[in-house]
């Protein structure tokens, strides 16, 4: 999956004509995702290092092989600078993809890479075909990450309180979007937040996403 995004700078000329020529200057970036591998399983790790507040253990690097398309490293002109990591969950006779890891490195947002990757997750629901949900945690006080996730139908179904263990605010949200549909083929209604209130899952990894389109 590739696309190319043209970074537009418009600056005024001032000759010595009579009148001023307006120079437009094109910059052409290429942001793509790609498999992950043995090979650049380290750039993964340095990369969740430099986005994410929270240490990855081996043994999550180690399952992330074997995800197939759940994993996937976003690159912007062949760099690494972002990735999106997932797990299919089945609990309570529900089949649910939960997005642990969505990041972008800092100087790299704004390109659209968080929807390219969220997209993705879209994709890989659809051709799974019994995904009930897609769910993920994202710490109370970033709104970054809670205007991007909304802004593609998710919801805020709980707080998990003292979530995170290192972490200031230790609460997170749980934001869910649900896939399955009303016979009206529209998307299920999740409950509010005051309807729900889970301590905390120490198991599970930090979500957030830092990218801003």
């Amino acid at each position: 999956m590739t696309n190319t995004v043209m970074m537009n700078n418009n600056n005024i000329n001032n000759s010595e004509s009579k009148e001023n020529r307006t120079k437009r200057t094109v910059k052409r970036v290429t942001i793509e995702l790609g498999d992950l591998t043995q090979h650049n399983l380290k750039q993964l790790k340095v990369l969740n290092r430099d986005v994410f507040p929270v240490a990855y253990n081996e043994k999550f690097y180690k399952d992330l092989l074997g995800a197939g398309e759940l994993c996937k490293l976003a690159y912007c002109n062949d760099i690494v600078v972002g990735a999106v990591c997932c797990r299919i969950d089945l609990t309570d006779n529900r089949r649910r993809l939960y997005i642990m890891t969505l990041g972008v490195l800092g100087k790299y947002r704004e390109l659209g890479l968080g929807t390219l990757m969220l997209e993705h997750v879209f994709k890989v629901c659809e051709r799974e075909g019994n995904i009930d949900s897609i769910y993920l945690h994202v710490q109370v006080n970033n709104e970054t990450a809670l205007s991007f996730y909304k802004k593609f139908g998710f919801q805020i179904i709980s707080t998990a309180v003292e979530y995170y263990r290192r972490l200031e605010p230790s609460d997170a949200y749980l934001l869910e979007r649900s896939l399955k549909k009303t016979p009206s083929n529209e998307q299920t209604s999740s409950p509010t937040a005051t309807q729900q209130n889970s301590k905390k899952v120490p198991s599970v990894p930090l979500s957030t996403i830092t990218d801003v389109d």
